[in-house]
């Protein structure tokens, strides 16, 4: 059954090294479950809840993947949008959490018709590539300062705005420690550093006294505080279209990147560089962004990690099953995510900063009309505090620079529309 249903022969593959291609998937990506609710949690939200709509999208983005698409690509609540989520929407416009999913569940049924109707691809291909990298890039520094946050490496400060915190701190101290071993294991192409990190870091804080142990095992929780939670109607207010548009513009291009990325290198591609059954491919992203926000989480992405997945030989759906299946039984964990302190998962937020900011190297620096655009991008996410502000600088500068320099041939009707829209954001509704 499996292999008439995943063509694993075609594929040069068998059911053994799909399980253990899920598994290793799963290892490196399963730090979200711990991460996203503490992220999220910080809106107010319910914790356990939010544990739970994480494993659900997980599982259900990555079902639809497997079933549908049948590729070896995982899916969960993204890293960077959880981040937009919670600090510059919730946190720093003072929008409620219940606002904040009306606005994620509207991106996602946006996404679902571009995506039904190849406006997705025409988007992409419209949008600048240096700013593509740019915006990346920029994620990864937001993620960066929001880690360096929680872990205590940096603070407030009236005089210089950001100031070296307290490194004698001992859970300083352990966040420090926790960069370090997943970086080394990664090195070493050991597995699921990630996760192994974040339990070392916590066993650690729990032996010390630092942390609380509440368990491993329960029930799942219930999901009943941010189920169906969502306020459309307040999400429809003009001066939350700019969120809606960041959800919609940061999703898709994370997702579509990763999906061309790992494909790419696992051998996935056509003759013609195209990925086939694309559509089916970005319909499980864009149900899992739908359904996650009525069950409480943030907007729901393809995930790099199932490079991982594909190096050890997965190359079908049964892949993302495997995937699929370990995030449901994820559910029986909620005790251990408890547990887990924010100084234990801020080192993991640091590695994904870092994996994120390499796309830099790929700006064309000897071309000042493309990378003064990409790195006033890439530079005002973190320094503003804020995700959309950084992508709006990116497009208002592009455009203008380039109309300046003469070089008005290299700008698309797609880039002048949008930089237009965030001035006008800006000009009346700032």
């Amino acid at each position: 059954m499996l292999e008439s249903f995943f063509k694993l022969k075609e594929n040069g593959t068998d059911v053994r090294t799909e399980v253990i291609a899920g598994f290793t998937t799963f290892l490196t990506m399963a730090y979200i479950v711990f991460v996203n609710p503490s992220i999220l949690a910080k809106t107010g939200m319910d914790f356990n809840s939010v544990f739970v709509a994480t494993c659900l999208a997980a599982a259900l983005g990555t079902a639809i993947m497997a079933l549908v698409a049948n590729y070896p690509i995982a899916l969960a609540p993204g890293m960077g949008l959880n981040a937009y989520f919670t600090y510059t929407v919730v946190l720093g416009m003072g929008v409620s959490w219940q606002v904040a999913l009306g606005a994620v569940f509207i991106s996602g049924v946006i996404f679902l018709c571009v995506s039904l109707f190849k406006v997705r691809e025409a988007i992409v291909n419209a949008i600048p590539h240096s700013l593509k990298l740019a915006i990346s890039a920029g994620v990864g520094m937001f993620l960066a300062i929001v880690a360096l946050k929680n872990a205590g490496v940096v603070t407030g400060s009236p005089a210089t705005l950001v100031t070296l915190g307290d490194i004698h701190a001992p859970q300083t101290l352990l966040a420090i420690f926790g960069f370090f071993l997943i970086v080394a294991l990664e090195y070493r192409k050991v597995h699921g550093s990630i996760i192994i990190s974040i339990l070392a870091v916590t066993l650690m804080s729990i032996g010390m006294g630092l942390s609380e142990f509440k368990g491993v095992f329960s029930a799942p929780p219930s999901m009943a505080p941010t189920f169906m939670q969502m306020d459309l109607m307040g999400a429809l207010d003009v001066a939350l279209l700019g969120v809606v548009f960041v959800l919609f513009f940061v999703d898709l291009f994370d997702t579509t990147g990763t999906l061309v990325g790992v494909s790419h290198r696992a051998g996935l591609l056509d003759k013609d560089g195209k990925l086939p059954r694309l559509k089916k491919a970005l319909l499980a992203d864009s149900v899992a962004i739908t359904a996650g926000a009525v069950m409480g989480t943030s907007s729901s992405t393809a995930y790099v990690e199932s490079a991982a997945g594909t190096a050890v030989g997965g190359r079908t759906g049964l892949t993302s099953l495997v995937v699929a299946i370990l995030f449901l039984l994820a559910l029986w964990f909620s005790p251990l995510a408890a547990t887990v302190p924010a100084y234990a998962t801020a080192p993991a937020l640091c590695y994904v900063a870092v994996l994120m900011t390499r796309g830099l190297a790929e700006i064309e620096w000897d071309d000042l009309t493309e990378s003064a655009p990409a790195v006033m991008t890439a530079l005002a996410m973190p320094f503003t505090f804020s995700i959309a502000d950084g992508i709006a600088f990116g497009f208002i500068s592009y455009a203008v620079i380039k109309l300046l320099a003469g070089r008005y041939k290299d700008l698309s009707a797609a880039v002048l529309i949008i930089a237009a829209l965030w001035v006008v954001k800006f000009a009346f509704f700032h």
